[in-house]
């Protein structure tokens, strides 16, 4: 199992969770990020770093939000891999 980055990254596409990933799981999309759900290892260091609760355990993505699931994993392996800090798009 994996978490899910889903709909509060929307436009916003916080770092916090990337710096903390032990596995560099986390992929760089245009307006949100994306976590592979391969290579996550479902530690939840994430989980408490996203400061817009953005962030859920694959078995908890709430119901409006389920579409993200495989959205994750279409679009991690289409992005590029994100291991540093950067400045958030809300803030732009």
């Amino acid at each position: 199992m994996a978490h899910i980055v889903t709909q509060p990254c929307v436009g916003c596409r916080y770092t916090d969770c990337v710096v903390v990933c032990p596995v560099e799981c986390f992929y760089e999309g245009e307006k949100m990020l994306y976590i592979h759900p391969e290579e996550c290892i479902d530690c939840e260091a994430c989980v408490a770093e996203c400061p817009v609760e953005a962030i859920f355990h694959e078995d908890n993505v709430p119901e409006e939000w389920k579409n993200y699931i495989e959205m994750n994993a279409e679009m991690a392996s289409q992005s590029k891999v994100i291991t540093e800090k950067k400045k958030p798009l809300a803030e732009s």
